[in-house]
């Protein structure tokens, strides 16, 4: 396979992704190969190459007799995959925090500052984007390769809901200032209170799980055929 082709593949999965994650593609949504195949100019081959990888990621479900659908996860299910979430960026904090570069802390600053400049203008894409590099960051620094690979996993798992969560009013400068508690702890190298403050940043419950919640309530939706 050439790197242009490749490439395209790669940037078919990511508009697919992206989709899905702001919501353009809702749950429930058939997702045909033969319409998605004639919108972006390819064969059904890398159509299908895309959907399979969307469902080993979880975003996508393969139905018998229907196809490729796009995911739907219930209150309880998400709120389970939260809990996992915020344990497993507790414990990437908890390791960056005694590991943690010069160089991993300077990427950590950057990106807050990018996320600080997006909340600031109010765009949500460009925040996400920015909150993205902040945890990937992290995860980096963890210096535990599987520890990382997981968290990945599952984050790009949750992306639709977490950046459903920023539509949410003031969440944007509520989640700037937990940055800042967590860019603290790692700096002074504290591992429990990065682990907390993570913990604390990434679990959704109570109101916030509510007001997510209302935010899905058109992605929970079911879709017709």
């Amino acid at each position: 396979m050439s790197t242009r082709t490749a490439k395209r593949r790669h940037d078919l999965r990511e508009t697919l992704e992206n989709e899905i994650a702001t919501g353009a593609l809702k749950a429930g949504e058939r997702l045909d190969e033969m319409s998605l195949a004639k919108r972006f100019g390819v064969s059904r081959t890398p159509i299908r190459e895309a959907l399979l990888q969307l469902a080993s990621t979880g975003l996508v479900e393969i139905r018998p007799h229907r196809g490729a659908v796009v995911a739907a996860v219930g209150p309880s299910r998400l709120m389970e995959m939260f809990e996992v979430m915020a344990e497993i960026e507790a414990m990437c904090g908890r390791l960056a925090a005694r590991r943690l570069t010069a160089a991993d802390l300077a990427t950590l600053r950057t990106a807050q500052e990018e996320c600080r400049a997006a909340a600031g203008n109010g765009d949500e894409g460009a925040y996400y984007l920015a909150n993205e590099r902040f945890h990937h960051a992290i995860y980096r620094a963890s210096r535990n390769g599987f520890l990382a690979e997981q968290a990945a996993a599952l984050h790009r798992r949750l992306k639709p809901y977490r950046r459903l969560q920023l539509k949410v009013r003031n969440r944007m400068m509520a989640s700037l200032a937990e940055h800042e508690a967590i860019l603290a702890a790692l700096a002074d190298g504290d591992g429990e209170r990065a682990a907390g403050e993570l913990r604390a940043h990434i679990v959704v419950q109570g109101e916030r799980f509510a007001d997510l919640l209302a935010s899905l309530a058109d992605t929970l939706a079911p879709h017709g055929n």
